[in-house]
């Protein structure tokens, strides 16, 4: 069944491109949601029942193996919820439609990427899933062919290529000194002869690879350009899920089943996430631009994960993996709503803005819901992993940690409010008279996920015991 999750939008793809489908250019769409859905029906009902076996080979590589672990069923669920809406935001929000059907194409083969790096048991297999994932955002980000499409997708690419660089130095690092790449062995080898050099430079070699992909502090310079520049969609895409699956879900993973921890690796988790929740809160404070201001928070949010991996405890990989799948719900909805605020007047500068809950009371209404779930606050799901991550790191001891994360809480607030009063609230800017809200397609994701977040704020206790305690149960 893990394999089918791979296959099935790759298969696809190549039908949508057979000469015979050319005028079949609404299926594709038809497709993505239908199989989000099935996808995300699957992580939630059928736990008990499809993954029993953890272990499934794929037929087309040999030697490959995939399992599925509790983990990998909540980053399932977070694909499907924001590649979905990634999905029917870009079809709304694109005119063209030639653009439309490729951009479809592509975040499919984005989907059976992130499906296949959640899924897989080998480091190098790993890279490559990464690299299919990172290949259809860098054509997707420059979709438009404008100077800042294209300035925004070069950045990425070339820290990509940095990434890429020391993946695969780390990879063969361990391939000389172990022979193998699956994660057990490396695991194995690590735990026998925890003082070897060569493998102690792999572990940082690959470790700097995935900050890079996750934007994390300090190399978080192509994060910014790349959400801001790439089309409305494509954004909610990147935003709500790629840098989650290649960095922060990669990160946790070979955190907890490969790499271990070690009090040198924690100290820099630590470190690496304290500096990204404040960094990128100051940085969100000072912009004008929606998404950049967005593409900030994204910064300090995921910091909050990695602090909270930093902890070393069950508690805190317990609340860093909440907060990610938080994470990718309430800011695939703020990412929704910033598409539909550009979609209707033209414009992301919050200058030229205001009073916009006047003619767009969902958008203005789920973008509250989605800032306060951000910020923490109750009974909102977001507060509930900000919570379980501070108390993690009081318990452990970080003190001084726990107490930035609760001061950066305030600043998610400040900016946040100031994004709320210069774009809904106050009078309604000059030559907005005539503003309707949203079509469906953009507002109906927002309104979804604004639900979720409230939906699973208030079944808190269903969600931690049947979704996030048995993570942290299984490392």
């Amino acid at each position: 069944m893990a394999s089918s999750l791979i296959l099935i939008p790759l298969i696809a793809v190549i039908i949508f491109n057979l000469p015979i489908m050319a005028s079949h250019k609404r299926l594709p769409l038809l497709f993505g949601v239908v199989f989000s859905l099935w996808q995300a029906w699957l992580a939630l009902f059928s736990a008990g029942s499809l993954w029993g076996n953890p272990v499934f080979p794929l037929p087309l590589l040999s030697g490959m193996h995939l399992q599925v672990t509790h983990l990998t069923l909540v980053m399932y669920l977070a694909i499907a919820i924001a590649a979905g809406s990634a999905l029917v935001i870009c079809w709304y929000t694109l005119e063209d439609g030639n653009k439309r059907f490729d951009v479809i194409n592509l975040i499919l083969l984005a989907i059976a990427g992130m499906n296949g790096v959640v899924s897989v048991t080998d480091l190098f297999t790993l890279y490559v899933f990464i690299e299919v994932v990172s290949i259809a955002s860098f054509i997707l980000i420059a979709l438009h062919k404008d100077g800042d499409a294209l300035e925004g997708s070069m950045k990425y690419i070339l820290m990509s290529a940095i990434a890429t660089l020391m993946m695969l130095s780390a990879i063969a690092l361990f391939m000389m000194t172990t022979g193998s790449t699956a994660f057990g062995e490396i695991a194995h080898a690590l735990r026998t002869q925890p003082d070897s050099l060569l493998r102690g430079t792999a572990v940082g070699l690959f470790l700097g690879g995935v900050f890079i992909k996750s934007g994390s502090v300090p190399f978080h310079g192509w994060l910014p350009d790349a959400y801001a520049s790439a089309p409305a969609g494509v954004s909610v895409l990147l935003a709500g899920i790629v840098t989650k699956t290649t960095g922060i879900y990669t990160l946790i993973r070979l955190v907890t089943a490969v790499f271990g921890f070690s009090a040198h690796l924690q100290t820099l988790l630590l470190a690496i996430g304290a500096l990204s929740i404040v960094v990128g809160a100051l940085a969100a404070l000072t912009q004008t631009d929606i998404k950049r201001m967005l593409a900030y928070s994204s910064i300090s949010q995921m910091g909050y994960i990695v602090i909270g991996l930093g902890t070393g405890t069950t508690i805190g990989v317990a609340g860093a993996v909440f907060h990610l799948l938080n994470h990718a719900i309430f800011k695939t909805q703020l990412f929704a709503n910033a598409a539909a605020v550009e979609e209707q007047t033209g414009t992301r500068n919050m200058d030229a803005l205001g009073g916009l809950a006047e003619k767009m009371p969902v958008t203005g209404i789920t973008s509250i819901i989605g800032f306060l779930s951000m910020a923490g606050v109750p009974p909102l799901s977001g507060f509930w992993s900000k919570l379980i991550i501070i108390i993690a790191l009081w318990l452990s001891g970080y003190r001084w940690y726990a107490l930035i994360a609760v001061a950066a809480s305030v600043l998610t607030l400040a900016y946040m409010l100031s994004l709320q009063r210069r774009v809904f609230f106050g009078k309604l800017a000059a030559g907005f008279e005539n503003l309707k809200e949203a079509e469906l397609g953009i507002v109906l994701p927002a309104v979804i996920l604004a639900a979720i977040s409230i939906i699973a704020g208030i079944a808190f206790p269903f969600v931690l015991h049947r979704l996030i305690l048995p993570i942290a149960a299984g490392w």
